[in-house]
């Protein structure tokens, strides 16, 4: 059962109002660092007001990309204006101390590759004024500090961040009056009051939770399908509509704030849950329209890994210039909140993987700090300054590429300067197959070095004299256990880039098809390039997954007893693979390909590429009781390491394709000369 979490935080619209206002800005609290102010002005009566909000502003029309030519690598400058601490006219401080995430915005900012110290090559400008929570300034003087900074210019190129714009029944001003042609970063804009391609959109980050870890479960089975915490100002009719779902659906639970009003608990008449934890447990989590402080909601859910559900119908989703929401979230109109219901449940399995996937990687990439959430916004308007050198939709929504250069285990996947693959032969104990197979992938030109990673630690391995004498190198390494994953460590052994992993049994490919493959995997490094093919498939009738192997016209997934993969891929499985996918793979003995199938593919986003058509590799010398394969749990246990690999990854990020790749000239029947019929010796189906 999959459960709906809704999540309004009721406690949240006042409580978190308070703490922000109370304890962030307190000049008793002791987590917050003392900013030293390098000088003291005083504002006038007679200090001008700056003008209201030009709701007119378009990027070309009120922001000067003039100024932000002085770097030749397509990056703007951020200039941050001194500290200063400004008073009125009897003393009194018109801004209060800095809280703890408007000095981390200054940090990230200063620490960035954005940042610079001259204003004369700024292109942009950022006051060290703290407008995170307007209910902390006192409107009118702030405006007249804002109208006093040296450069402020009707706010042109000046980038203000606000996260909480006010209480009821004034929250709707979100700086209007002060802000004149600067750029906001705000939270819980309304598409009335957003200029779009010229304000960002910003989450609100939730100090409270800040030292809150969760690791949000990948299973599904036993999870609610929605639930919702109560939201200050929250429409009584909303709650009656809800109170309803909640009487209907026993999937939906609808928590209400304690007594206690604790931030950390909610309750359901007697039952007491602890909060945020308790959205770990939802699938989908509730943000409805009540005030701006759904995104507090929205915040919580997404931290816990659950599927906001978002009803609010003029609400303007964080950063979505350049996040596609469709991916994460679920908009529901505000006439439909009845009905929330029956439209998740039509969701299918398969898409609440994806958009659980999405939502992690949304967290972890642009919403988990306040750094994270400053550097998201420079960026964007970064973006819009170089727009030939902007991100790309698709970088911003999909998980980046493992292989950065920031990795320290990067290796390019281009083919390898070192010419030729290395053979990686996983064995036991069967000799005279073993022996045969060094042979027969010896006669490959493109081989450059045999390795037999020899897993039997009983018996060990024959000695120097009696293995096949070939042309190439010939490395035997000696396993400490007996384990499937052995056969994926990136040995030191390896100096080529390509690795051919073999079982001990693939004796029937010829030399053709190996030097072909070779030559294929050089055309597509990035790839699982192999022989024998399979499929997986989704099965309704138990409602998981299922492992096919007989021949179909498409194929996901390409088997590692005789498939050619780049070194790099060896690092990723020994070092960056879900635990729970290798400790199962070990314990179970099985799945090992599936497992680098699965990985793969979840960081390329493209499938594996089957080479040649021959579908047959069964050894002809094996008998039954001598292969894995022929036990009768085998199956099974491939379907089932197939949904477990899915649900640790929390998606399917396996591809379906109907793609072979054949030499194109081996079938021709006429006379073609020989230097012409490369590859010719191909086995058939």
């Amino acid at each position: 059962m999959v459960l709906f979490l809704v999540s309004l935080v009721g406690i949240l619209g006042t409580f978190l109002l308070l703490f922000w206002a109370n304890t962030i800005n307190s000049d008793d609290d002791p987590t917050v660092r003392s900013l030293e102010y390098k000088q003291e002005i005083t504002i006038t009566n007679e200090h001008i007001m700056p003008k209201p909000t030009d709701n007119t502003c378009l990027f070309h029309t009120c922001f000067d990309v003039y100024h932000c030519g002085y770097n030749d690598d397509n990056r703007i400058t951020v200039y941050i204006y001194q500290p200063t601490k400004y008073l009125d006219e009897d003393g009194v401080p018109i801004t209060l101390s800095m809280s703890r995430e408007f000095q981390e915005i200054l940090q990230t900012v200063s620490d960035s590759i954005y940042y610079t110290s001259d204003p004369d090559r700024a292109c942009l400008f950022l006051p060290s004024i703290d407008l995170l929570n307007q209910n902390n300034l006192r409107i009118r003087e702030t405006g007249q500090v804002l109208a006093s900074l040296p450069r402020w210019n009707d706010g042109v190129n000046h980038l203000l961040f606000n996260m909480l714009p006010g209480t009821l029944p004034d929250y709707n001003t979100t700086l209007d009056v002060i802000r004149d042609k600067a750029v906001l970063a705000g939270g819980g804009f309304s598409s009335l009051s957003y200029r779009l391609g010229y304000d960002v959109a910003i989450p609100v980050y939730n100090p409270v939770l800040k030292d809150v870890h969760l690791n949000p479960k990948s299973y599904l089975e036993g999870r609610m399908w929605l639930l919702m915490s109560t939201q200050f100002g929250l429409h009584q009719e909303y709650m009656e509509d809800l109170k309803l779902v909640a009487d209907q659906h026993s999937d939906f639970l609808l928590l209400d704030r304690c007594p206690e009003k604790n931030y950390t608990i909610r309750c359901r008449g007697s039952e007491v849950y602890e909060y945020p934890h308790i959205l770990q447990d939802a699938t989908f989590c509730l943000v409805i329209r009540g005030s701006r402080m759904a995104q507090v909601a929205l915040h919580d859910a997404l931290m816990a890994g659950c599927i906001p559900v978002v009803v609010a119908d003029m609400f303007v989703m964080p950063f979505s210039e350049v996040l596609d929401w469709k991916r994460a979230a679920v908009r529901v109109q505000e006439r439909d909140l009845a009905d929330v219901m029956d439209i998740i449940q039509k969701i299918s399995l398969e898409k609440i993987y994806s958009m659980r996937k999405q939502v992690q990687f949304y967290w972890n990439s642009y919403f988990n700090s306040m750094r994270a959430i400053t550097l998201t916004t420079l960026q964007i308007i970064n973006d819009r300054v170089f727009p030939y050198a902007a991100k790309k939709q698709e970088e911003w929504n999909e998980p980046p590429n493992s292989m950065s250069v920031s990795n320290p285990l990067f290796l390019p996947l281009i083919p390898s300067k070192v010419a030729g693959f290395t053979a990686v032969i996983l064995t036991y104990d069967r000799i005279e197959l073993l022996f045969h197979l060094i042979q027969q992938v010896a006669k490959a030109p493109s081989l450059a070095k045999v390795l037999v990673v020899w897993n039997n630690q009983i018996k060990p391995p024959p000695p120097a004299p009696m293995w096949p004498k070939i042309s190439k190198p010939l490395k035997v390494v000696q396993t400490r256990q007996n384990k499937l994953s052995n056969r994926f460590y990136p040995y030191d052994e390896i100096e080529t880039e390509a690795i051919l992993a073999l079982d001990d049994d693939i004796t029937m490919l010829t030399t053709d098809e190996i030097e072909f493959g070779y030559e294929v995997w050089r055309e597509f490094p990035d790839r699982l390039v192999g022989f024998p093919s399979r499929l997986h498939l989704w099965d309704n009738a138990t409602g998981k997954w299922k492992y096919e192997s007989e021949w179909t016209s498409a194929i996901s997934i390409v088997l590692t007893g005789a498939a050619f993969y780049h070194k790099y891929y060896s690092y990723l499985y020994t070092n960056s693979m879900p635990g729970n996918i290798k400790t199962w793979v070990d314990d179970h003995m099985n799945c090992e390909d599936l497992a680098m199938n699965f990985l793969i593919t979840n960081i390329t986003g493209k499938p594996p590429i089957k080479v040649a058509p021959r579908q047959k590799f069964r050894c002809p010398e094996c008998q039954n009781f001598g292969m894995l394969s022929a036990d009768l749990t085998h199956m099974v246990e491939r379907s089932e390491c197939v949904t477990k690999f899915s649900e640790s990854y929390s998606s399917m990020p396996l591809k379906t394709v109907e793609f072979r790749v054949d030499p194109v000239l081996y079938k021709v029947k006429e006379n073609i000369p020989t230097k012409l019929r490369w590859f010719s010796d191909i086995g058939s189906l």
